[in-house]
């Protein structure tokens, strides 16, 4: 059974992306992601007002491990960052799917190989 919600839609670099409601979708990391990070510690988030590109990075996370980038799911201009998430990093671990949520944006263009809940599972199982 999957831990990944169904309603979202996944990517290769592990970020999640809600549907778009009013044009603006909601992005994180996986669970997933966040486990192999171990202590998210520090967030660097896209600034209102930037614009993203899918696949291209727009932020970092670091961990007691290592610094990995962050990469945009999608397309189109940050709405929202979360500043509860760049006061405590650590809810990025906690709760990937609900607080630890990092960046809204308008979506401009949705990218076609985005993954299902289904294909992500088997995506990071193989």
């Amino acid at each position: 059974m999957s831990i990944n919600p169904e309603q979202l839609r996944y990517s290769k670099e592990h970020e999640w992306l809600s549907a778009p409601a009013d044009g603006v979708a909601t992005v994180g990391i996986t669970s997933h992601a966040a486990d192999a990070l171990g202590d998210v510690v520090f967030v660097q988030l896209p600034e209102v007002g930037a614009t993203v590109t899918a696949g291209e990075t727009c932020g970092e996370l670091e961990s007691t491990k290592s610094v990995s980038d962050l990469y945009s799911p999608v397309s189109g201009e940050v709405t929202e960052a979360n500043q509860d998430v760049a006061d405590d990093p650590s809810l990025v671990n906690s709760a990937p799917f609900e607080g630890g949520w990092l960046f809204k944006v308008k979506v401009a263009e949705e990218p076609s190989d985005l993954l299902s809940a289904t294909e992500y599972d088997a995506f990071i199982e193989s």
